[in-house]
């Protein structure tokens, strides 16, 4: 294989654009006071997130993850649609830029396992696409996928990624 860390990169940045493509319509740039720009949950996705909840648990054959969408998402649906949307723009933006790589890829794993969980009775090919996703963000955090042409590097070769351990964790 001629030079592994190039094809890890790559994947890297392609499931980093679909996580910044999926969250583009869930965001809407809103102003506090009138000035100061921030991203806030669009209210067509908060209208849209509990119907597609509901979908999903409607038929879900595990049990005890149906009665999680039921118990707990439907009923709190706008702060876990506002957790999704936030968090694919974290997995999104990190994966793209290579930040924070090792954080991220367990942040996207977490949204990989539960968007599985939450379609897999759906369709095969709802399986196979959270399978490669989950895949996908355990070679990241394995592989520190952010090390080799992302902002991890460079963490990692100043100060501060050399003498706190922790950081070196994250990266």
């Amino acid at each position: 294989m001629i030079w592994p860390h190039g094809w890890i990169v790559l994947l890297r940045l392609v499931v980093g654009g679909w996580f910044v493509k999926a969250v583009w319509t869930k965001l809407v740039v809103v102003y506090l006071w009138g000035v100061v720009p921030y991203p806030a949950v669009s209210p067509r996705f908060l209208g849209f997130h509990p119907k597609r909840v509901a979908e999903f648990a409607a038929g879900n054959p595990v049990e005890w993850y149906k009665q999680f969408l039921e118990g707990a998402v439907v009923p709190h649906t706008a702060l876990f649609a506002t957790l999704q949307a936030y968090g694919e723009v974290a997995v999104g933006v990190g994966l793209i830029l290579g930040l924070l790589t090792g954080l991220t890829a367990l942040v996207g794993l977490f949204l990989a396992l539960n968007f599985g969980l939450a379609t897999q009775w759906m369709s095969f090919g709802q399986q196979g696409f959270h399978i490669l996703l989950t895949t996908s963000m355990l070679i990241f955090l394995c592989a520190r996928a952010g090390r080799v042409w992302g902002l991890d590097a460079l963490i990692l070769r100043s100060g501060a990624g050399r003498r706190r351990r922790w950081l070196r964790l994250l990266v």
